[in-house]
């Protein structure tokens, strides 16, 4: 059977469907991700472009540097995805937009020099 994958926007006008095992699960700590989710590293699951879809609404997306686009809901401002850069033919979903996210818990860890100096070490596969 099939793994389904699915998640949305804080207000609900933008929800989306990823379907199989993700690629793989990381924190990213590049400046440009902190900045674009707000938070000290920013959690993303990839997947083929072609396993995911949006069901309701539209991302809305934004060229962040040349090649990377950022995407987010219009109207709530939820950061949704980053696609783009060196991973073409993947897109990498913002872990906290998915109505499961405490099952995507990541592997490792991508641009650790950049991780703020206070971020915790050994947060990878850490569960409560």
């Amino acid at each position: 059977m099939s793994q389904v994958w699915e998640g949305g926007c804080l207000c609900g006008d933008v929800r989306y469907r990823a379907s199989g095992a993700p690629n793989w699960v990381a924190w990213c700590h590049c400046q440009s991700c902190r900045r674009h989710s707000g938070a000290p590293a920013a959690g993303f699951v990839a997947f083929d472009e072609g396993l995911v879809d949006v069901t309701q609404g539209e991302i809305t997306r934004f060229a962040s540097s040349p090649g990377m686009q950022r995407g987010f809901c219009a109207r709530c401002g939820s950061t949704l995805t980053c696609q783009g850069g060196q991973r073409p033919g993947e897109v990498h979903l913002h872990v906290g937009s998915f109505d499961r996210a405490e099952a995507l818990v990541p592997t490792f860890e991508i641009f650790p020099e950049e991780r703020l100096p206070w971020f915790p070490h050994g947060a990878l596969g850490v569960r409560g």
